[in-house]
């Protein structure tokens, strides 16, 4: 195998043996001959486009097989031998359609023809050969751009398909999904062509959250200001973590009357500020830390576990009895959660022992959105002008095991009194539950939501230059990304492709971004590697 998509790549360049992810090396083989597969049906998908011929489920189905490829979503081999064979049958449907409207009919790509293995041995063989780095004679800078795009579009897939779910839709970011799947089999594409998709990758990334965002607001209300427990309630319990927040609505629809506390972990923090959701009585509070902490704290919780998206790696065999999966998570040896019936879940809930007695912790703000935070624009504004206000910092991004991440922390801690701190997504807990006190009422530290909030973020930034009348980049504002997978990569390309510049980004460099390809970033977009707290505090405030 050889796998560097994420950010704890074994030795910063790949891993080779067996994930750090806990992945093994045939569901890392799997994977990439999954992502071939979808190039050949995204070939003839564009193809179809040119003579009027949508498939749009093989479009939902594209984003949802590509989405399976992210890091810890899939670790079940035998659903992506499905997966491989799924997109086959659909590409093949597909190729009759396009020639019976007068389109391409044969194609000379082996990803259009191309036709797995009866036998794991066989699909293995068959994988060896379009691996990340199977072809050695393609140049390394224009493999770098290429392994860019693809990792930005599995991001893409997966703010897609979670827009999707809660029927928000755009042909434009399924057409480019495809297109840049199919773009590494034209050979006659050279360097500014792809740092040309790179970048489109990022404007329809932003699209993607655009929709992502009408779809979790318009369904269930903007977030409000809401002070979130971190203990917990004697009786029985459930833990949320992933993303999604219709799965999370469903459980809470479920669980009404039957005595069981509902409580999030990880990215699902921000949903108590969503109005539709902290109506129910028994959506008490979160539990659990940082990233590292995960198996730990799973470990110990005395309830059912539900992942609903990504969010720790391979689960340890103790608690895997208490845990299930939904959506596109599969892992062997987990139950799957299909049709949204939480019975299951339910059921193991009630069987276990629950919280024995009441401990009530801490308190942690969430819910400060652009709608929020523009709601007392004038304060912000009239505050920065008379320099209560001397810098915002958007401290953002996912967390991660790696040594190096208490960089964030300490960066928290740092900042001076008189700047602000914005974040989102699941770095945020390394300092989310620390006091930073208040500017003029305005809270110092604003959880802005989840790592898809990034669009509210940018909305906020662009409402502030408007105001100032200047640029983005003329703002008192700095950015200190940590980045750990591919959604954090979309993310990366939407900032590039606004425009915005001076990122700091940590704790380490992608593996996939090759010396000459990080010279045109940091000669272009000024981004650059975090370094030590001091220095890089000293560097922005001066």
């Amino acid at each position: 195998m050889f796998c560097y998509q994420c950010e704890q790549a074994a030795k910063g360049e790949g891993c080779t043996k067996i994930g750090v992810c806990g992945k093994q090396p045939e569901v890392a083989a799997l994977q990439d001959l999954l992502v071939y597969a979808l190039r050949g049906l995204s070939l003839v998908a564009v193809e179809g486009r040119k003579v009027g011929v949508e498939d749009h489920e093989a479009d939902v189905f594209t984003c949802e097989a590509l989405f399976s490829t992210l890091t810890n979503v899939n670790f079940d081999g035998e659903s992506l031998v499905k997966l491989i064979g799924r997109t086959v049958q659909k590409r093949d449907a597909l190729k009759g359609k396009v020639k019976a409207a007068g389109g391409k009919g044969d194609f000379p790509q082996d990803a259009a023809v191309f036709q797995p293995a009866a036998n794991m041995e066989g699909l293995l063989a068959q994988a060896e050969k379009v691996g990340l780095k199977s072809d050695p004679t393609i140049d390394a800078d224009i493999l770098s751009l290429q392994h860019i795009l693809l990792f930005g579009l599995k991001g893409v897939a997966a703010y897609a398909d979670h827009a999707q779910i809660l029927g928000q839709e755009d042909n434009t970011v399924y057409a480019f999904l495809q297109e840049g799947l199919a773009a590494p089999l034209n050979k006659d594409l050279g360097l500014n062509d792809w740092i040309g998709l790179v970048l489109k990758c990022g404007e329809v990334n932003l699209r993607t959250m655009e929709l992502l965002d009408f779809g979790n607001t318009g369904t269930y209300g903007h977030p409000v200001p809401t002070k979130v427990p971190l203990g917990h309630k004697k009786g029985k319990a459930i833990l949320v973590s992933g993303h999604d927040l219709k799965d999370l609505a469903e459980l809470l629809k479920q669980t009404e009357g039957k005595g069981i506390f509902i409580y999030t972990h990880g990215e699902m923090l921000p949903t108590h500020g969503y109005p539709e959701l902290k109506k129910y009585p028994h959506f008490y509070g979160h539990y659990g830390t940082a990233w590292q902490n995960q198996q730990k704290e799973f470990a110990q919780f005395p309830g059912a576990i539900l992942m609903t998206t990504n969010c720790i790696q391979k689960p340890q065999e103790s608690y895997m009895p208490n845990i299930f999966t939904t959506g596109l998570v599969e892992w062997p040896g987990v139950p799957h959660v299909t049709y949204k019936d939480f019975s299951p879940v339910i059921d193991r809930a009630l069987a276990l022992p629950g919280f024995q007695e009441d401990a009530p912790g801490k308190e942690v703000m969430v819910g400060f959105g652009r709608n929020t935070i523009l709601g007392v624009a004038d304060k912000v504004i009239e505050a920065v002008k008379n320099k209560d206000i001397r810098h915002f910092f958007l401290v953002a991004g996912c967390d991660g095991a790696k040594p190096g991440r208490n960089y964030y922390t300490e960066f928290v801690e740092k900042i001076p009194k008189d700047c602000v701190v914005l974040t989102l997504a699941c770095g945020k807990f390394r300092f989310f539950d620390k006091d930073l006190g208040t500017i003029g009422g305005l809270p110092r530290l604003l959880d802005v939501g989840q790592c898809n909030d990034a669009y509210s973020a940018i909305q906020v930034a662009v409402a502030l230059s408007k105001a100032f009348n200047v640029g983005v980049n003329e703002l008192p504002l700095s950015m200190i990304l940590s980045w750990y997978e591919q959604k954090a990569v979309a993310i990366l390309l939407t900032l590039l492709y606004l425009g915005i510049k001076d990122i700091r980004l940590g704790p380490s460099l992608p593996a996939f971004v090759t010396p000459n390809v990080l010279d045109v970033l940091v000669k272009n977009f000024d981004i650059k590697p975090i370094s030590t707290v001091d220095q890089d505090l000293k560097t922005i405030l001066g």
